[in-house]
């Protein structure tokens, strides 16, 4: 009976890992340079806004 070739299945497991998160990352960024798309929210958006000044009347 032939032995598994336990490290041989390892790196393939390793390598689909890694196709996914390429894959995932490439969308991501996808999404953030297309218009209308799905955009993360910038940072200065997550800043709560600053009450603006009234002048007395």
């Amino acid at each position: 009976m032939a032995k598994t070739n336990f490290q041989y299945e390892k790196r393939q497991r390793e390598l689909e890992k890694k196709k996914k998160a390429d894959e995932k990352a490439r969308k991501k960024l996808e999404a953030k340079h297309q218009p209308g798309g799905e955009e993360a929210p910038d940072e200065d958006d997550d800043k709560p806004a600053a009450p603006e000044e009234q002048a007395p009347a």
